[in-house]
């Protein structure tokens, strides 16, 4: 059997080795133009705060590959033959597959406006945008990101390590409150102003202007007004990368629509990770999910299917983390989603940005556990939503949960006398 993997992010890795595991004997070929060798796509700020070597980046030594008899070949796909089972390659030749895994992840957001493709506009998604990024901050001195999620405030801290000034544009009212409660949002906000950038809220791009010579000069807000800039961000949010599949014919969503075994509807073919869309029963949302460890796990169930292994996916309790400049985010279960007969306990300290929100129902326990500015152990908070721990129970346990280093100071005392007298009880979250 020749497995083709086109992508070499956490999804096919992890099936290339999965699949490496069972059958010693299976010829796997790793397609990817971006670069050879597998490396972590959120350490591109340590890179280029040099923070990191891209060698560091890589989880594997080089030599992991020949010796698990992975090849790699560095190129792109630009077409998929179904009927022959065949790949185009931009610059080799015609590459047959017996079975064939889709993981080309996702690609930065784009709403279509003036200017959008000018020079020095850029997101920051891969190790091309970073070489775009060290060429467009040669002469730059101010930059505008549009968008509030975690890449924009990544690319906001980078340019601002290099004395750019940096202005952010949020069409919310505040920093990424699509995501966070009010309260956790409007400490992004302070962090984001303290470190001196300029955060425009409810402010939303309408153009991006041209220079004379294909390049960014400055951008206009629907309000009307410009602000020069040498540098663009779009940092609009992503979505799956589904273009080869569109233009192979493939049955695409938002992404490349596949079962729980995350097969597609073509024979042999699968896809995983980012650019996957699983299909649910009538009425219900389909499921994509892009974070890494997602695609780890779907890459290992897929790497399961592709050797005969009768195995689905399932979703697990979301968790997810990042940091805001200096201030440390970490979510787990389901917060702010807005719960039936949810209730939310919020503790924030009185004058560090510190805070924990417990969130719960009657009928379910304890269903979100997140934390600003205090590091929380995963296995513990995860058991704690999973066991459907009381709040209460949850409350007399809160020092089994922190992972901060030894000499920290620690909450757990005043955090469970502020919330057991509901001192900060809010209802349906706050």
């Amino acid at each position: 059997m020749h497995l083709v993997i086109i992508g070499n992010g956490a999804a096919g890795v992890s099936a290339a080795f999965r699949v490496r595991e069972q059958d010693p004997d299976c010829r796997i070929t790793m397609i990817s133009g971006e670069s050879r060798y597998h490396f972590s796509r959120p350490a591109l700020m340590y890179i280029f705060m040099g923070h990191m070597s891209y060698q560091n980046t890589k989880p594997y030594e080089d030599r992991v590959w020949e010796e698990r008899k992975i090849t790699l070949v560095r190129d792109w796909v630009t077409g998929v033959d179904v009927d022959k089972k065949q790949l185009s390659l931009h610059n080799g030749k015609p590459l047959a597959y017996d079975k064939l895994l889709i993981a080309t992840g996702s690609k930065p957001n784009k709403f279509g406006w003036p200017g959008q493709d000018l020079h020095g506009v850029q997101g920051l998604w891969g190790l091309p945008d970073l070489k775009m990024l060290y060429d467009n901050c040669q002469s730059a001195k101010r930059a505008v990101i549009v968008g509030g999620g975690l890449i924009g405030i990544e690319l906001a801290e980078m340019l601002h390590s290099r004395g750019i000034k940096v202005t952010i544009l949020v069409r919310e009212k505040s920093y990424w409150d699509n995501v966070l409660n009010a309260e956790e949002s409007q400490l992004v906000n302070e962090v984001i102003r303290e470190n001196h950038l300029d955060l425009r809220l409810e402010t939303e791009l309408d153009s991006i202007l041209d220079d004379g010579h294909n390049r960014v000069r400055a951008i206009r807000t629907k309000d009307g007004e410009e602000v020069t800039c040498e540098i663009v961000g779009l940092t609009a949010g992503v979505s799956p990368n589904v273009d080869l599949a569109k233009a192979s014919g493939l049955e695409t969503g938002r992404g490349l629509l596949v079962n729980w075994k995350l097969e597609t509807k073509h024979q042999d073919i699968y896809a995983a990770g980012d650019c996957a869309e699983i299909e649910t029963p009538e009425g219900q949302r389909n499921v994509i999910q892009q974070v890494w460890y997602t695609g780890k796990m779907q890459g290992e169930v897929v790497g399961d299917a592709i050797c005969g292994k009768d195995r689905s996916y399932e979703l697990v309790t979301w968790y997810n983390s990042a940091k805001f400049f200096d201030l440390e985010y970490q979510t787990y279960g389901r917060v702010n989603m807005r719960v039936k007969n949810e209730q939310n306990l919020y503790w924030q300290h009185p004058s560090a940005k510190k805070s924990l929100r417990i969130v719960h129902t009657e009928d379910e326990g304890v269903i979100g556990y997140q934390t600003m500015g205090i590091r929380s152990r995963h296995r513990v908070c995860q058991k704690w939503i999973e066991e459907q721990r009381s709040v209460e129970y949850v409350l007399e346990h809160l020092a089994e949960a922190n992972f901060d280093p030894e000499f920290f100071p620690r909450y757990e005392s005043e955090i469970r006398l502020a919330l057991a007298k509901g001192l900060s009880l809010s209802e349906g979250g706050a």
